[in-house]
């Protein structure tokens, strides 16, 4: 480009223009931020600002050249050409143009005195001398040159150009920096941008959550999702952070599935829960007693119903209602059969005139008694007494009859007395009779008596 003033001749060569440095752009590690060349990080503003180039690297620019500092990076321009003004402050006069006179004019131009009439030969005004970076207008003043409209700048072809007052910037586009010279895409799941998954993508970047949680609206953290509002559960749920569980009601357990709620057979875990039968219920269970008995207060064991005492029996007005564990039974009135006749309740006596008594027990004694099979033994279970005495007597006591299965004997537990004992469990339900003499025996008078007590056992059918 060449400039001419009253012969005055100014070249910019092409070498001028190529002092121009272009902006090398790096990464400058900053305590967990980056910034790219040119750029420093500010821990106090926590931000990247611009680096003076001309300021903290001395001899910058050589030569003639000065150093100007731009954002971001920096220009070196020639010191006469950056002295010059940018703008005039007063425009400039234009200034004629004197004619050659190898051209064939003999005579001098003068110029008109001012406030003639405009001369007829054509007038120039001068143009406004511009530093690098801007061009002059029709006007006279200096414009930026935007490099980037006019695909004049140096920028790569991965860059993109940014246009600056008198100068250009090469920049890479967000998602990327500046590596090599070339802009490479920045790897923000590096940087722990996610709080949770991130998926790196060409420029940016894509954050998730994991199973239970939803991305909040900034889009980069999660927070956690409450499953039990979709009541998920068939009995009970309880949220917990990312996850959630299903609880069951008393009697139910939870599926495999985590989800569902099974009945729980509480009679399938022990023997002993209910004293009889066990019946499951959903989410329960009750206890069963056999016939003849109720389930008692504990809701467990089993008592016996005396059928007696409510009536709930069908005994006649002339029998006698015995109540045993686990049933009745209808007691007949007593009827003592030839040569014994009824001396009392339950007593039957065979008197000593009557020669059929001879060899006959004196009285026969009747006597009635429950007894349950889960007895242990051994067992007393009835007393047998001498209620006369006679001097010089002594007595024998012993199971005359019934005993077939030898669950019983007799023990003598003084000279008038003897208790019956169950020596063998025994098992029901059945009823055992038996007859338990006495036997009185007399040297002085030589005499030998014998008296029975009939014996009648109801044993039940269950050990309770």
């Amino acid at each position: 480009m060449l400039y001419e003033r009253r012969g005055f001749r100014f070249r910019s060569s092409a070498r001028m223009l190529a002092a121009l440095v272009f902006i090398l752009l790096c990464i400058q590690p900053g305590h967990g931020q980056t910034c790219t060349e040119g750029f420093a990080y500010d821990r106090r503003s926590r931000q990247c600002i611009d680096v003076d180039e001309c300021r903290t690297m001395p001899d910058v620019c050589r030569g003639d050249m000065r150093c100007v500092n731009q954002n971001g990076g920096y220009l070196c321009l020639p010191r006469n050409l950056y002295n010059q003004p940018f703008r005039p402050e007063t425009p400039a006069l234009p200034e004629p143009l004197y004619p050659e006179t190898s051209l064939g004019f003999p005579e001098p131009f003068v110029p008109d005195p001012a406030g003639s009439v405009e001369a007829s030969y054509p007038r120039v005004r001068s143009t406004a001398q511009c530093i690098l970076g801007y061009a002059p207008a029709e006007d006279g003043s200096c414009h930026d040159i935007d490099e980037c409209e006019t695909n004049t700048h140096h920028c790569n072809p991965t860059q993109v150009c940014i246009n600056t007052e008198g100068g250009y910037t090469c920049s890479c586009i967000e998602g990327y920096w500046l590596i090599g010279g070339q802009c490479q895409d920045i790897d923000e799941c590096r940087y722990g941008y996610c709080q949770q998954l991130c998926a790196n993508v060409p420029g940016s970047y894509s954050c998730s959550c994991n199973t239970g949680f939803l991305l909040n609206t900034d889009r980069r953290t999660c927070q956690d999702v409450d499953e039990c509002e979709e009541e998920p559960c068939s009995h009970g749920c309880l949220n917990s952070y990312g996850s959630f569980m299903c609880n069951c009601d008393e009697g139910f357990e939870l599926a495999v599935d985590g989800i569902t709620c099974k009945d729980l057979n509480e009679c399938e875990f022990s023997d002993f829960l209910c004293q009889h039968n066990c019946a499951n219920t959903p989410g329960s269970f009750y206890c069963l007693c056999p016939p003849g008995y109720y389930v008692f207060e504990d809701g467990r064991s089993c008592e016996d119903i005396n059928e007696c005492d409510t009536g709930n029996n069908t005994c006649t007005t002339e029998q006698v209602c015995f109540n045993f564990q686990g049933g009745y039974t209808c007691l007949d009135p007593l009827q003592c059969q030839p040569p014994y006749i009824e001396v009392g309740d339950n007593q039957c006596m065979c008197s000593a005139e009557n020669p059929a008594c001879r060899d006959q027990p004196f009285t026969v004694l009747y006597r009635h008694m429950d007894l349950s099979p889960g007895r242990a033994v051994p067992a007393d279970i009835f007393q047998m007494q001498a209620t006369t005495r006679y001097p010089g007597a002594f007595y024998i006591f012993q199971i005359k009859s019934g005993n077939d299965g030898r669950e019983f004997y007799m023990r003598q537990t003084s000279n008038v007395s003897a208790t019956l004992v169950l020596s063998r469990p025994i098992t029901g339900p059945r009823e055992v009779v038996l007859d338990l003499e006495m036997v009185t025996v007399n040297n002085v008078i030589n005499f030998r008596g014998s008296s029975i007590i009939r014996v009648t056992i109801f044993v039940a059918e269950h050990k309770f």
